[in-house]
C-alpha cells in the first residue's frame, strides 16, 4: 500500500465476525485495509450483504471490530473503547445514516437534534451563540431557520436528509462516514444532496468514506473506490483505475449493469455475469497484487496472471 502524508483514516487487516451460534460465525468483514487522505472522498461499492455498511459502523465503533487496527488522524480508536477514545470520536468523526426518517428523533425540533453534537460537547458559551451555529448549517444546506422549530415529520425525504447531513457537518469532523445516504431518496433528489456534500468538501476540506451500490453516483463523487464482495476488497484504485482500466471479474460485471444514456447503444449492451464458485475463485487462496501504486487487486498467482 503506497505511503503517503496527511492520512486521516488508516484501517488495516479489520475483521468484523458475527456470532450465529457456537460453531459458526458470519465472516461479514474479512481482513480489509485502507486508508483515506485529507480532502478526498473513498467509494465503497458493493452488492447488498457485502459488507460495506459493516465497515463504517465499526470504524465509528458502533460495532466492536473482532480484528485490525483503526486510526484516525494517527491515534488508534480501535480496541477498547475509552471514555477518551470515545469522546475523540465524537469530535472527529461523524455519521450520515441511510434512512433519515429513522436517524431522527421524532420528539425533537430541528434545532435540537443539529444542536445534538453542540451540546455533549459544550461546544457553545451562550444560548444564542448555539442558535447561531445552528442557523448558519441549516442554510448552509439549504434550509432556514425559520424551519429549524418543526419536527421532522413536517419535512420531505431529501430534506430530512439535509438535516442528518447539518447534525453531522457542525461538528466540522475530520471524517464523514455517509452510509447509503441518498439510496432512499429521488434520483433528482440525490444529485441535490451529493452536490451540497461536495461544496461543503471544497469549503471545509471535509473527507469522506461514502458507501453505496450506485455507481454512477460513487463515480462522481469519489476520488478512489474499493470494490468489496463477502467481505473482501477484490479491487481498490483510483477513480480513473477502476472504471477505465478495471481487473477483477466481479468489478466487471458490476460496470457492466451501468445503464447507458444513450437509447442506441444502451439495447446492444451486454451484462457480464460473475460467479466465484463457476470460476473457482476463493478470497482466502488470494492475496493482494499492486498493478500500480494505487490499483490493487485480490488474487491468487493464476488468477493475476490469467485476468491482466
Amino acid at each position: 500500500m503506497k505511503t503517503e502524508e496527511n492520512i486521516v483514516l488508516e484501517v488495516e487487516g479489520l475483521k468484523q465476525y458475527f456470532p450465529l451460534d457456537r460453531k459458526d460465525v458470519v465472516r461479514a468483514v474479512d481482513g480489509v485495509s485502507f486508508r483515506i487522505r485529507k480532502g478526498t472522498t473513498f467509494g465503497l461499492v458493493g452488492e447488498s450483504g457485502s459488507g460495506k455498511s459493516t465497515i463504517g459502523r465499526s470504524i465509528i465503533r458502533l460495532y466492536d471490530p473482532t480484528e485490525g487496527t483503526i486510526r484516525l488522524n494517527g491515534k488508534e480508536i480501535s480496541g477498547k473503547l475509552t471514555k477518551e477514545k470515545k469522546s475523540y470520536l465524537t469530535h472527529h468523526m461523524q455519521m450520515i445514516f441511510q434512512d433519515p426518517m429513522s436517524s431522527l428523533n421524532p420528539r425533537k425540533k430541528v434545532i435540537d437534534i443539529v444542536a445534538e453534537g453542540l451540546d455533549a460537547n459544550h461546544l457553545y458559551s451562550s444560548k444564542k451563540e448555539r442558535e447561531e451555529k445552528v442557523y448558519r448549517m441549516l442554510e448552509r444546506v439549504g434550509l432556514n431557520k425559520e424551519q429549524a422549530n418543526r419536527y421532522p415529520h413536517m419535512f420531505s425525504g431529501g430534506q430530512r436528509q439535509r438535516i442528518g447531513i447539518a447534525r453531522a457537518m457542525i461538528m466540522e469532523p475530520d471524517l464523514i462516514i455517509a452510509d447509503e445516504c441518498i439510496s432512499a431518496l429521488d434520483v433528482s433528489i440525490q444529485a441535490q444532496v451529493i452536490n451540497i456534500m461536495k461544496e461543503l468538501q471544497e469549503e471545509q476540506g471535509l473527507t469522506y468514506l461514502f458507501i453505496a451500490h450506485d455507481l454512477a453516483m460513487v463515480k462522481y463523487i469519489s476520488d478512489e473506490i474499493g470494490v468489496m464482495h463477502r467481505g473482501h476488497f477484490v479491487e481498490m484504485g483510483t477513480r480513473e483505475e477502476i472504471f477505465q482500466n478495471p481487473v477483477h471479474p466481479y468489478t466487471k460485471s458490476l460496470l457492466s449493469a451501468i445503464p447507458e444514456p444513450n437509447p442506441k447503444t444502451e439495447p446492444s449492451r451486454k451484462s457480464l455475469s460473475y460467479d466465484m464458485r463457476r470460476e473457482g475463485i476463493d478470497y482466502t487462496r488470494g492475496s493482494r497484487h499492486w498493478i500500480t501504486d494505487s490499483h490493487m487487486v485480490l488474487a491468487t498467482e493464476e488468477e493475476f496472471k490469467k485476468w491482466t
